[in-house]
């Protein structure tokens, strides 16, 4: 398979062309092979350079919009503005193509690229710059989620019995744990999430962006927001 993969709930806007095999037997995962890439650090750049870099990977790969047979997005947590370009640009290109459009949480694939990079078992734990002084976080134990994602401040995020961190380079620090080298989703690690799902051609549900908490700017002040922001 073909695959899309875009991320926008980190300052990362991310893009890329990833193709995706079944695995070979029971013991093996499924190949995820990144065939373009495009990763720029902006947070204010989301909405600018995310379809330029759609383009820049298709023509790398040598792959038209036609040949492409499903696309990946980051849900997030991530700030309201920027984790909506992402994912309408996603809804966009599924809809004009006809392809599926699968969501994942952004820290899982955060997380499926730090995996190959710890070497002490036990949990791994995930954070993401949430602004307002506070993190996006999430563990995981041999590559499943058990806990989060919730919005918190650093030092109320329950640390427990990690054994490494990954995420945001601007917190990692706040705590006493090695720090794994992935900082942001990557087109591989947004499939690698997905890769059960698409494999066996299950339908995705509708996208529906994980906030945590309120945006900072309603359309209207008398509107009644969920947890979820929706």
């Amino acid at each position: 398979m073909l695959v899309l993969a875009v991320d926008t709930a980190t300052p990362a806007v991310t893009a890329g062309l990833v193709h995706l095999s079944p695995a070979a037997d029971a013991d093996t995962r499924p190949a995820v092979v990144t065939l373009a890439a495009r990763v720029k650090v902006d947070a204010r750049a989301h909405a600018e350079v995310l379809t330029p870099q759609i383009l820049e990977c298709l023509t790398e790969a040598g792959v038209s919009r036609g040949e492409l047979d499903a696309v990946v997005v980051g849900i997030g947590p991530g700030p309201f503005t920027g984790l909506r370009v992402g994912m309408a640009t996603a809804a966009a290109f599924g809809d004009a193509l006809g392809l599926p459009v699968h969501g994942v949480c952004s820290l899982d694939a955060i997380a499926a690229d730090a995996a190959s990079e710890q070497r002490d078992p036990g949990e791994l734990l995930v954070v993401t710059d949430a602004r307002r002084r506070e993190v996006y976080w999430a563990k995981y134990l041999n590559g499943a989620r058990v806990a989060g994602p919730e919005v918190n401040a650093p030092v109320d995020v329950p640390v427990g019995d990690a054994a490494a961190i990954a995420g945001s380079a601007a917190h990692v620090d706040y705590y006493d744990l090695p720090v794994l080298p992935t900082e942001t989703p990557s087109p591989a690690g947004l499939v690698s999430v997905a890769a059960p799902t698409l494999l066996a051609g299950i339908v995705p549900e509708a996208l529906v962006p994980l906030y945590l908490r309120r945006p900072d700017a309603v359309e209207n002040s008398f509107r009644t927001l969920d947890r979820t922001g929706a």
